[in-house]
């Protein structure tokens, strides 16, 4: 997203906001099973979700030991893994989402370069 001459970047920040309030986020999160790090990244996810994107957002957690055809039909390859499925374009992130910076970006709820 590239501000207008002029725009701050809480003005950009408004704008993300409200086209996001529109928007709809279904998220798909595969772990394995409910080890410590599937259990912290599970709440590291909610935690995310509920400060950016409240009342707008889907999360399914899909435990690939328990079902493992949904597994090997979205090709996970390493858990655990986040998939975005909406709004477009799917969006893939592996790791315990820690990283807020990076779930942002990652999630084309902030840009890149930012």
């Amino acid at each position: 997203m590239k501000m207008k001459k002029g725009e701050t970047s809480a003005e950009e920040f408004e704008k993300a906001a409200a086209r996001r309030d529109r928007t709809r986020y279904v998220f798909r999160l595969y772990v394995t099973g409910m080890t410590p790090k599937s259990t912290r990244t599970i709440a590291n996810v909610r935690k995310l979700c509920e400060k950016h994107l409240e009342g707008c957002y889907e999360l399914d957690v899909i435990d690939i030991y328990q079902q493992p055809k949904l597994a090997k039909g979205e090709q996970i390859i390493a858990t655990p893994t986040l998939i975005k499925k909406l709004p477009l374009p799917l969006r893939k992130l592996i790791g315990d989402m820690s990283d807020t910076e990076r779930f942002l970006v990652g999630i084309d709820l902030k840009p890149k370069n930012s």
